[in-house]
């Protein structure tokens, strides 16, 4: 993230943000960048710039004097590899090497965690920050209904034939269903649409991150799973169903019109399973197609009366 500091900036003006994670991870980071923004930025978009990296692996960035804001974690991993880009200031989360930043709260939502330390640094932001002006799909699939069945891990995907069964119910129900994924979720997406046996729309490994957005933004629902797509929903305010597994919705649920997303997990709070794991979580097997079309009716009831 680069551009012209203000007076009393840094020496670059140049502003190195790290999270170096996923779609939804770097979504739930938007209201912090635009915190970044306010506290040494004068213009008032996301980001200017973006540097392809590899994990934590160090930065190709040869302009010291910036300052450095870590968005990726609680270090001092982390920490480690902003601070080899030599910044004129650090902002981060304390550590023993870097006892000046705000204590990391291990029970605390993502937006709210990076909120509180830009905020903390001198950038206001809060969970309005979150929203992006998207404007809607008109042509591939405006006013469906969103299925988003993939997801990174084992433990975070429902299983096809459930979400071929929501989509059957959709579709005899008079509605239109698109099922969305990424280029590996093509299989994934087939096999859904083979459980549904109904005529539905399937744009996997069809649509880059914009395009996505603007399908996801004109949707009169999205039903995923805590996944990336459930972030981008409360981005666009897109109404949602998200289907909860290893990880409590408490950490990682909308923190943004929260009347617009039915949230649905049968985990234990204090007992979160392994969001990494290979096999669909107990929490997540726990919801069943009814819950699912049950939380969905309301939802679009409300978007045909808009």
């Amino acid at each position: 993230m680069t551009g012209d500091a203000p007076t009393g900036g840094t020496s670059t003006g140049d502003v190195v943000v790290l999270r170096a994670l996923g779609l939804g991870d770097a979504l739930t980071g938007v209201a912090a960048l635009r915190g970044v923004r306010r506290a040494w930025l004068r213009d008032l978009g996301v980001v200017d710039d973006v540097l392809v990296t590899d994990g934590l692996a160090p930065l190709a960035w040869d302009r010291p004097g910036h300052v450095a804001v870590n968005l990726h974690g609680r270090g001092p991993q982390s920490h480690a590899v902003l601070a080899a880009t030599e910044p004129e200031r650090l902002v981060a989360f304390a550590t023993p090497e870097h006892p000046d930043g705000p204590a990391w709260r291990p029970d605390e939502h993502e937006v709210a965690r990076w909120c509180r330390l830009v905020t903390a640094a001198g950038g206001p932001c809060e969970a309005t920050d979150l929203r992006l002006d998207v404007p809607p799909d008109t042509t591939t699939a405006p006013g469906t209904v969103v299925l988003h069945p993939g997801a990174a891990s084992g433990s975070r995907r429902w299983p096809p034939d459930r979400w071929g069964a929501v989509a059957r119910a959709l579709v005899d129900a008079g509605h239109d269903v698109t099922l969305t994924g990424g280029p590996a979720e093509r299989d994934l997406c087939a096999s859904v649409a083979g459980h549904a046996d109904r005529p539905v729309r399937v744009l996997a490994g069809v649509l880059d991150v914009p395009g996505l957005a603007a399908v996801v933004a004109g949707a009169r629902l999205v039903v995923c799973g805590d996944t990336g797509v459930a972030h981008v929903a409360t981005a666009v305010g897109a109404p949602s169903v998200l289907l909860f597994g290893p990880t409590p919705p408490r950490w990682w649920g909308p923190a943004l019109d929260v009347d617009r997303h039915v949230v649905l997990w049968h985990g234990a709070p204090d007992r979160p399973g392994d969001p990494h794991g290979a096999t669909v979580d107990p929490a997540l097997a726990a919801v069943t197609v009814d819950e699912v079309l049950a939380a969905a009716a309301p939802l679009l009831a409300a978007s045909a009366a808009a």
